[in-house]
């Protein structure tokens, strides 16, 4: 009865005490009594009293035992459990203090990494501040050819058409060589880029691999690390990737905003050194003019006082020739005033239709690239004083570009004073005349 107990008790509670084995003594000694009580008639008391005693003790002293032994059994469990238990909480302290680690590690790594990052966007500033102390030497370099060539081009004009070809080429050329310096320092910065994408690869790779063994030691928490932790690297490698796509659009619209102003800056030049050769050639041109109308006025003072010698000697023939009748000597010298009169309009038309063509020639400046087949007229109205009405295409070229070079040419020649130094009748034929335009030659 006694094993029945003790093998049935620690499955209902898992304790051991002393309340049972009290109880079993007790109930011993009840039927002890009892028993003696009614074998008291047939048997001498002492030797059975003392026989009863005796197995009451030894029976009362073995279930004391069991229960000790059960209690200690007991004590030993809940020891080995304490350990157990602290051996887990030992194990968790070390699995934390492990995690914490390993976070710490990964702050670390995303330190250098923006350390890193910080670094690459201060190189990428110098390189674009050198690029830009280039741009500005280049266009230094350029605004003191641009000075040489309008000092050579005021000293010798028929060279600069050649000289402007060699600026825009060097320009070209420099600009050409800018855009190489910045592309070979784009590569270099994307090769970098890639290097660094590469550690990093290698980096992960690594850290996977510890977090793999470590899986292997905790599953279940390792699982849901590896989640974080791939939540993590998908939201830096997008984050990445934005902050690349976002540098690469701001590269590229710097780029262009770049090459916008080296554009504008290249016209702006060049029409600056266009409209200063076109005030050079209207300023030599008008000085042409003027030594032109003063020679002009020159001959034709002489040309009158050769007239009027000539009409001298021929009055003084007249009054010679004594023998010649009155009708005929009027007659005669009517004939030579009209004459005379008609050679000297003649000349004059020629001379001032020689001075419009050769002006309108100087003022011309032909489209590159027309061709010698190319032939535009121009119609041509002037004034009474010989200031431009009108100057309009009577037969096109074909090309617009050398069309409005003719009408050009005619505008920058004009005004022709020298209409009024003409007869009446022929200022009257020169008022509206044509002009032919081809290649070289102005007709």
């Amino acid at each position: 009865m006694a094993r029945r107990q003790r093998g049935s008790a620690p499955r209902n509670n898992g304790r051991v005490g002393y309340g049972v084995p009290a109880l079993l003594a007790i109930g011993l000694h009840v039927l002890v009594v009892v028993i003696s009580t009614v074998s008291l008639p047939q048997r001498q008391p002492e030797p059975e009293t003392s026989s009863i005693v005796q197995a009451t003790l030894v029976s009362t002293e073995t279930t004391t035992d069991q229960a000790q032994r059960a209690e200690e059994a007991r004590a030993r469990a809940e020891a080995r459990q304490a350990e157990e238990q602290a051996r887990q909480e030992e194990a968790a302290r070390q699995a934390e203090a492990q995690e914490q680690a390993r976070e710490e590690a990964e702050r670390q790594a995303a330190e250098e990494q923006a350390r890193q990052a910080e670094q690459e966007q201060a190189e990428r500033e110098e390189e674009a501040r050198r690029l830009q102390e280039a741009r500005e030497a280049a266009e230094a370099e350029a605004q003191r050819r641009a000075e040489e060539a309008e000092r050579l081009a005021r000293q010798r004009e028929e060279q600069e058409a050649e000289r402007q070809r060699q600026q825009e080429a060097a320009a070209e050329a420099e600009r050409q060589r800018q855009l190489e310096a910045q592309q070979r320092a784009e590569e270099e910065a994307r090769r970098q880029q890639e290097a660094e994408a590469q550690r990093q690869r290698e980096a992960e790779e690594q850290r996977r691999r510890e977090e793999e063994a470590q899986r292997q030691r905790e599953a279940e928490e390792q699982r849901r690390r590896e989640e974080e932790a791939q939540r993590q690297r998908e939201a830096e490698e997008q984050r990445r990737a934005e902050e690349e796509a976002r540098r690469q659009r701001e590269a590229e619209e710097q780029r262009r905003r770049e090459e916008e102003a080296q554009r504008q800056r290249e016209a702006e030049e060049q029409r600056r050194r266009e409209e200063e050769a076109q005030r050079q050639r209207e300023a030599e041109e008008q000085r042409r003019r003027e030594e032109e109308a003063q020679r002009q006025r020159e001959a034709e003072e002489q040309r009158r006082r050769e007239e009027e010698a000539r009409r001298q000697r021929e009055e003084e023939a007249r009054r010679a020739a004594e023998a010649a009748s009155q009708g005929l000597d009027r007659a005669i010298e009517g004939e030579s005033d009209a004459v005379a009169n008609a050679r000297q309009g003649q000349e004059a038309a020629n001379s001032f239709i020689n001075l419009v063509r050769r002006a309108v020639e100087q003022a011309w400046v032909i489209p590159p690239g027309a061709s010698g087949g190319l032939s535009a007229t121009v119609q041509v109205q002037l004034g009474p004083s010989g200031e431009l009405f009108g100057a309009t295409i009577s037969q096109s070229s074909g090309d617009s570009s050398f069309d409005r070079s003719a009408i050009q040419a005619v505008e920058a020649a004009s005004p022709f004073n020298e209409l009024r130094q003409l007869p009446p009748t022929a200022q009257r034929d020169f008022r509206q005349f044509n002009l032919r335009f081809t290649p070289g030659d102005v007709r």
